[in-house]
């Protein structure tokens, strides 16, 4: 089976964010069914939703030969190892791992829409998104990564300053 090109968002705004994100990357790195090809800077992002602190984004591009929803599987089980519980829509989490693009596919079923149904609204997604992968062309929109980047508000999204 060929190898497809995914994007995945990383986001954490409970525990050591940073710790978080960069021991998940660690772990993509020795998943055999997922090569990591690339990942963005971390960029420190407003929530949406209730209140809660700010969040740490990021987004890094795999490439699997795993079907969505068994690459989705994948990304919840690295969720639950931080302790992830899925309870309050847009609430505060330790770590959140969204599915963005899986190759060209339209994809929706009960438990996953690809493209990710939010994404091109979403600054703290297309930021990071346009770093790695400026020119992957959105399949419903047609628009390229960075042009989408063009029509949405990005004030709440800046890059992290590690120490």
């Amino acid at each position: 089976m060929k190898n497809i090109q995914c994007a995945v968002a990383l986001g954490s705004n409970l525990g050591n964010s940073f710790n978080i994100l960069e021991e998940t990357i660690h772990i993509f790195r020795q998943l055999s069914e997922v090569y990591l090809k690339s990942y963005s800077h971390w960029y420190e992002t407003v929530p949406i939703g209730p209140p809660q602190p700010n969040y740490l984004n990021g987004c890094a591009i795999l490439e699997t030969y795993l079907a969505p929803d068994k690459l989705l599987e994948i990304l919840f089980k690295i969720e639950q190892q931080w302790g992830r519980v899925h309870r309050e829509r847009w609430g505060p989490r330790t770590l959140d791992l969204d599915l963005l693009l899986y190759g060209d596919l339209i994809l929706e079923t009960d438990i996953l829409t690809v493209p990710h149904p939010h994404m091109t609204r979403r600054g703290f997604v297309l930021v990071p998104l346009a770093e790695i992968s400026p020119h992957w062309v959105h399949p419903v929109s047609k628009k390229k990564i960075i042009q989408l980047l063009d029509k949405v508000d990005c004030s709440g999204v800046n890059l992290y300053q590690t120490n």
